[in-house]
């Protein structure tokens, strides 16, 4: 499914951020994330976003570049031409990236990947959930007398709402509720390959998403992104509850007991060592591994999580603090940062198209923004020390889970850098020559 973690590093064919290269045996599917651009029909998302930021950055170098160059043509400052150079071809790139996001998006972004070979470019997405499906249901039937992890990403309940003809118009909740089904439908596909392989009572199973419903993705008043009910905000703003409060659904017939509901905090980050303490290993004891395993709480052998402090981050960037405290069992959320929603009531970035982590589109909040979500999971009334007690010895409790975390964490190099988001023609992955990358596996075995 959907790794959108990238490819290369260097080269086209280093593949240094492929999953090949972090610990998976195989691998079928999108490499980057999807887009609007891959379907051709609704308005072009990542050339939206970015071609105003390209062609000003164009601008801007350019015009240093050139005042460089009439500077020591002039003998006004001295300045190395090598320096000039490197201006010019930035700028050159910069160019290239605005010029190409009007077009190649879809053939450059647009793949699916078979290992290390390009299948698709640009895939179909009519064919694509097919082709998903086919894939994990033959590897589960390839793998089925030994032990297996299959992680199926699916790019469905994701803007742009890709959806079979069989499927459209099924749901009372247009577009998304439609997608929302062939989900539903390809799961369900899924667990029937478990049961029919005889897996069904030495398979655990964990569906999840990995954030809230995306509020700024609409089409007029259609919302395309879903909803998240009472808690406040969605997809790509930090701290709020919308975008990272979601519902985990669990399966172990025989193992784990059936009809169980357990409301606990607990983390996608937990997945990690709970597939270690069900392959028979161990965590690395290097580092601090932030995940604890699940089955102590699933199988009621505890009953709290082990998830005292969650840190909620945007970016790189620290939004909010969620301290489940063990002695009351009152869970409290501090933000240090929200969004500025755009209008300001609501309760989204329209205007933006997505929050952003820092800047003028950020209100820091010193003293942070205190809720008790055990009382207020909407997040609508913020607590001070005047209609909170306990307000002064919480904040210095978060305070010092704060800077006892950060002392865990290990400098790494910024991934959304603006040298990192400018498109390098150099790791494009490309199936033809470059830069006519378009290819389709069907016609390829013909």
């Amino acid at each position: 499914g959907k790794w959108h973690m990238g490819v290369n590093c260097k080269t086209r064919h280093d593949h240094c951020h492929h999953p090949l290269n972090h610990g998976f045996d195989y691998f079928y599917g999108m490499p980057f994330t999807l887009v609007n651009e891959c379907q051709g029909t609704d308005d072009p998302e990542l050339a939206k976003s970015l071609q105003d930021t390209y062609w000003f950055h164009t601008q801007m170098i350019i015009l240093a570049a050139f005042t460089l160059v009439v500077g020591k043509l002039a003998n006004l400052f001295p300045v190395k031409w090598k320096i000039i150079i490197c201006l010019a071809v930035c700028g050159l790139l910069h160019f290239i990236s605005w010029f190409s996001s009007y077009g190649f998006t879809k053939y450059w972004n647009c793949i699916l990947m078979k290992n290390h070979d390009i299948t698709d470019q640009p895939m179909n997405l009519q064919k694509t959930t097919s082709n998903m499906l086919k894939e994990a249901i033959t590897f589960i039937g390839r793998n089925k007398h030994r032990p297996f992890l299959l992680f199926v990403s699916l790019l469905h309940v994701h803007t742009p709402l890709i959806t079979s003809e069989k499927f459209q118009g099924r749901s009372r909740h247009g577009l998304y509720g439609d997608n929302v089904e062939e989900m539903d439908w390809m799961v369900g596909k899924l667990l029937d390959a478990i049961d029919k392989e005889d897996l069904k009572n030495a398979t655990f199973i964990y569906f999840a998403s990995d954030h809230g419903g995306f509020l700024e993705a609409r089409r007029g008043n259609s919302q395309l992104g879903g909803w998240n009910g009472i808690y406040k905000g969605g997809k790509g703003m930090g701290g709020w509850e919308g975008g990272i409060r979601v519902p985990g659904i669990v399966r172990w017939p025989g193992v784990l007991p059936a009809g169980a509901v357990v409301d606990e905090p607990t983390s996608l980050m937990d997945i990690y060592p709970t597939v270690v303490q069900l392959a028979g290993g161990a965590v690395p004891q290097d580092r601090v591994v932030d995940g604890h395993s699940l089955l102590p709480l699933l199988q009621g052998t505890v009953q709290h999580s082990r998830h005292e402090f969650l840190f909620h981050y945007c970016g790189v960037f620290l939004h909010a603090v969620r301290w489940h405290q063990k002695n009351s069992g009152t869970v409290w959320k501090a933000h240090y940062a929200t969004p500025v929603f755009q209008p300001e009531s609501s309760g989204a970035c329209f205007r933006r198209g997505i929050c952003p982590c820092f800047g003028d589109g950020v209100n820091h909040h010193d003293p942070p923004l205190l809720f008790n979500l055990s009382r207020d999971p909407s997040e609508a009334n913020p607590l001070s020390a005047d209609t909170e007690p306990l307000f002064d010895a919480v904040m210095r409790r978060i305070r010092r889970a704060v800077e006892e975390h950060r002392k865990t964490l290990t400098p790494v190099p910024q991934q959304l850098s603006p040298y990192n988001n400018i498109w390098k023609p150099w790791l494009q992955p490309c199936c033809g020559m470059f830069p006519f990358c378009w290819c389709h596996e069907e016609n390829n075995k013909g």
